[in-house]
């Protein structure tokens, strides 16, 4: 007997009418698509993590001096 748990109640999903059948299919159509993309945003957050590292070497190794941090205007 397949389930899907809503809201903490497991339910049968043969129960489900033909309209809850196609509303499950979409959601778990979803569902594979938004881990797919959570898959795809952890190789650019890995590929910027590199980007930023290699970016730091590079400015340490050139001597760049930083600019100087600019006081908040008075009133």
């Amino acid at each position: 007997m397949p389930k899907i748990k809503l809201d903490e109640i497991e339910y049968n999903t043969e129960d489900l009418s033909e309209r809850g059948q196609a509303n499950l299919k979409s959601l778990q159509f979803l569902e594979v698509q938004m881990q797919k993309l959570r898959s795809e945003i952890a190789v650019y957050q890995t590929a910027q993590q590199t980007y930023v590292a290699a970016l730091k070497a590079e400015i340490k190794s050139s001597d760049i001096e930083p600019l100087p941090v600019e006081s908040p205007a008075q009133e």
